[in-house]
């Protein structure tokens, strides 16, 4: 595959080089040049500092898929220490596997498994690891974005940016748990494929049950946060939730409280990405530094592998997988409209008007908010679904300190509905 050219060394090292120098002393003169006039940039309204930085962000982006994309990055099968790293095991949770999880791990061949959780506490907290918690407290359980293929729960990750600007703005939440779930994995990256759905899922579960039946947290103080593929996972792991909460086969812990879901990928079949006219994948892929159109091999690959044995048509009609997909109907032409989203917790959707996922997201807005209302979920009677969108925001970019004023403005705001709930 070509993302894996400069897999091996020597090449790998003359390749990095080559992409330094030149992107210092060609690319970056290049970009400030031809970005001069505002109608040349991706986004018109954005600065000459935004593109640069948003080049820089695409050429690395390009770089990293060349190399190795989970190369020496922390992953699911050890704790990794480092300064201010608070690393716990989380046991694995088949007591709360029920169908039709349970028919599609044995199809995928993945079982629930002991995997790496990390704590980040804000700077001024004196809570001990894994405390059980304090009066009224919530907390936030996130999970990572990476297209299930790549980036880690770790501190150092680059999407731990988002739980420390969480824990920055909110000013009630003190503590932020991430697990470190499972990545799916392939030929030719890999000698076989490794850990399709529902692992992720099954990880998602143990994690969850360690915060309520371990740590101790009621459930409606948990704030599940996702982004990008971490969100699509927080949405698979409430829909679960939500489903089972009365099968009498597992005693499933309820649903938590709030849902927080940024540049969520809601749509792993290509429904979205179809019409080169109407769809965001094509409309903003120049403005974007992630491509989700169907030629792309690197989507293609983390679809393929995620899907694993389920086939990509699972993508295509499966809500755990894409609850927003158009290629199933939502009508029914007996009962009216089906209900995807009964029962779950109140809702705050983040989206970016550059990012390409944003058809796909504001399909979700829609169906979430036909089926809970449109509010904030706080008063008896309100809607539950709380979106929020930047005109010309990029994928994910709460993660990026360049990404001013709206990242600090989104954080903001999510902090105000957060600490709605708290008296």
């Amino acid at each position: 595959m070509a993302f894996l050219l400069f897999h091996y060394q020597p090449f790998r090292a003359l390749y990095l080089t080559y992409e330094i120098l030149t992107t210092v002393f060609v690319r970056v003169p290049f970009w400030v040049v031809t970005s001069l006039p505002r109608s040349w940039r991706p986004r018109p309204a954005w600065s000459l500092k935004r593109v640069v930085n948003f080049n820089l962000l695409c050429r690395i982006n390009r770089v990293f898929k060349r190399i190795d994309p989970v190369q020496g990055i922390p992953n699911h099968l050890a704790l990794e220490s480092g300064v201010n790293v608070n690393g716990v095991w989380v046991e694995a949770a088949p007591q709360l596997v029920t169908s039709p999880l349970k028919e599609w791990a044995h199809a995928a061949s993945v079982a629930p498994l002991r995997i790496p959780g990390y704590w980040l506490h804000k700077k001024t907290s004196s809570i001990p690891v894994g405390a059980p918690p304090m009066p009224k407290e919530k907390v936030v359980y996130a999970l990572h974005g990476g297209a299930y293929i790549a980036l880690s729960a770790h501190p150092n990750s680059p999407v731990s940016a988002i739980p420390k600007g969480l824990l920055k703005h909110v000013g009630t939440v003190h503590r932020v748990f991430s697990i470190e779930y499972r990545l799916s994995g392939g030929l030719p990256h890999k000698s076989q494929d490794e850990n399709p759905f529902p692992a992720a899922l099954l990880d998602a579960i143990a994690g969850y049950n360690y915060l309520v039946n371990v740590v101790g947290f009621d459930p409606t103080d948990i704030i599940l946060d996702g982004d990008s593929a971490g969100a699509n996972l927080a949405l698979a792991l409430t829909r679960y939730l939500v489903e089972h909460q009365n099968d009498t086969q597992v005693k499933l812990p309820k649903p938590p409280g709030s849902l927080l879901l940024l540049s969520p990928w809601a749509d792993l079949s290509f429904s979205h990405d179809i019409d080169p006219k109407t769809s965001t994948s094509h409309l903003n892929h120049k403005s974007d530094f992630i491509d989700m159109r169907s030629s792309n091999k690197w989507m293609q690959y983390a679809k393929r592998v995620y899907t694993g044995p389920h086939g990509l048509g699972a993508a295509e009609v499966n809500a755990y997988i894409s609850p927003a997909s158009l290629h199933y109907s939502v009508k029914d032409s007996a009962t009216g409209p089906a209900v995807l989203f009964k029962g779950f917790p109140r809702t705050f959707i983040v989206g970016g008007g550059a990012e390409v996922l944003i058809g796909q997201i504001r399909t979700l807005k829609d169906r979430m908010i036909r089926d809970l209302g449109e509010g904030d979920g706080v008063k008896p009677g309100e809607g539950k679904v709380r979106y929020y969108e930047v005109p010309d925001g990029i994928h994910d970019y709460l993660i990026f300190a360049w990404h001013e004023p709206e990242r600090t403005e989104t954080s903001k705001a999510i902090a105000a509905w957060i600490d709605q709930t708290v008296q």
